[in-house]
């Protein structure tokens, strides 16, 4: 066991100084982020999707589940990009 506390993490300086500040605003790079891990999640979404139809065609909850996914997936994306609840 450690004699000292525990330190917060910190990132080495020497890394920051090489980001170019300003080049691109915060603001546009999180969207073009957040956009980046939407197009993930709509072709991770479609994959299950047609897995789900393809092999589990007998599940009376398939298309409830699906459903539902989409709707609150729809609903935290728009919350994540615009900041207002629907």
């Amino acid at each position: 066991m450690p004699s000292e506390p525990l330190q917060p993490f910190t990132p080495p300086s020497q890394v920051l100084h090489n980001l170019p500040v300003g080049a691109i605003p915060v603001g546009t790079a999180l969207t073009w982020l957040l956009y980046f891990v939407f197009a993930l999640w709509l072709v991770y979404t479609l994959v299950i999707v047609y897995h789900w139809l393809k092999y589990s065609h007998d599940s009376h909850l398939m298309l409830p589940a699906i459903g539902l996914h989409l709707i609150v997936s729809f609903g935290l994306m728009v919350y994540a990009l615009t900041g207002t609840i629907i």
